[in-house]
């Protein structure tokens, strides 16, 4: 739930790209051109150094607040004229957002909107609930974006990428075989769904090209935990109509590595659907980039879902190294019971976590994914 912050007029930061220039020419290009001579006294008044900060703060009339996407400014638009509708695909020149009659509007962003200084890529993400001004050609312009729930975001370029926001349900798909399943990617998607408040399903698609008891050793790990895993194949039906069932009145995103199946299990969800899909890459077993963007997608048994593109890298986005045991259940209970405090259960002595992973108490490659999570290593 946002929290607001402050409301009325209030000064607020912007890009880089709103600061004007301090004076009106440039005095290196004019005396290296002979067009000043070394003699020649600056205009009155004219500053050589500018106050950059100055130019880039201007006022603005809105509240800020605070969202499960961070610090966000929430303008004062005149509403009687503006449709409430969510963001169905996100795009840098125009995003697709329904209305709530279900029409569809191309719609460009208020570039006052764009040019506010934040930590995000973009300032609309897939998912948002926008207000917007619609014009007569079926085309508009997102005044406010409304503040966000239940986000899933990620580091990208030193900046908060968010990938989707307002879903209650993050689908971690991974696959049992081609390309094999990564743990590692499963337990950041873990820690991000925790941090951001969305509820964690893990789906293992291809069931049918691996032995069922090979995949035991995984879910019995993830299923002590307390997490719901689900076993299906897109290719042969198994497994979909349980999934069905979970997708039912939730607003879901899916998440995972490129070739896993996302697109093939929603096409096997919802009929007719007809998402493009490719095959995995015969030499690498890597899955091909096929989703280009997320995209919000109504499901005809009621709920959304967003198909989002692969990932081969996922760096977490606000979460320093000292808050990443806390975001894994098995190895929490332990960090009490560490001799130092601020022990990192990494190389210190007397450490309860590191003496359980020596017990067998904790499963070893759980320990060293947190060891990688808490070095900040990209997968």
């Amino acid at each position: 739930m946002a929290k607001k912050r402050k409301s009325e007029k209030f000064r607020a930061d912007f890009r880089k790209n709103r600061e004007t220039r301090v004076r009106d020419g440039d005095l290196t290009r004019q005396f290296s051109q002979g067009e000043l001579n070394e003699g020649d006294d600056a205009v009155a008044g004219e500053r050589i150094r500018g106050k950059a900060e100055l130019f880039r703060r201007r006022t603005v009339v809105g509240e800020q607040v605070e969202d499960d996407s961070g610090p966000a400014v929430r303008l004062k638009i005149d509403e009687a004229k503006c449709l409430a509708g969510r963001v169905l695909r996100a795009g840098g020149l125009e995003s697709a957002v329904q209305a709530e009659d279900g029409r569809i509007f191309r719609c460009a962003t208020r570039r006052l909107l764009k040019t506010l200084s934040t930590d995000q890529r973009h300032v609309v993400a897939t998912g948002d609930r926008v207000l917007f001004r619609p014009t007569q050609s079926g085309e508009g312009i997102i005044e406010r974006v409304e503040p966000r729930q239940g986000v899933l975001s990620r580091t990208s370029k030193g900046k908060q990428h968010v990938i989707v926001a307002n879903v209650d349900l993050l689908l971690i798909v991974s696959s049992a075989a081609e390309p094999r399943v990564k743990p590692n990617l499963i337990d950041r998607l873990l820690v991000t769904s925790e941090n951001g408040g969305i509820t964690p399903l893990i789906c293992i698609n291809k069931t049918d090209l691996a032995d069922p008891s090979d995949l035991q050793p995984l879910a019995g790990v993830y299923g002590q935990l307390g997490y719901e895993i689900v076993l299906v194949s897109a290719k042969t039906g198994f497994g979909i109509e349980r999934l069905k069932r979970k997708l039912a009145d939730r607003e879901s995103v899916m998440a995972g590595q490129s070739g896993v199946g996302k697109s093939s299990l929603l096409n096997a969800v919802v009929p007719n659907l007809e998402l493009r899909i490719r095959s995995v890459s015969a030499e690498s077993e890597k899955g091909r980039h096929t989703t280009s963007a997320a995209e919000l997608i109504p499901l005809p048994f009621g709920g959304y879902v967003v198909d989002t593109p692969g990932v081969r890298q996922f760096q977490l986005w606000d979460v320093i190294p000292e808050e990443v045991a806390g975001f894994y259940p098995d190895i929490r209970p332990y960090v009490p019971r560490c001799r130092y405090p601020d022990c990192t259960h990494t190389h210190e002595e007397d450490c309860a976590v590191k003496d359980a992973v020596a017990d067998g108490r904790l499963d070893t490659r759980r320990y060293e994914s947190y060891c990688q999570l808490f070095a900040g290593e990209m997968i």
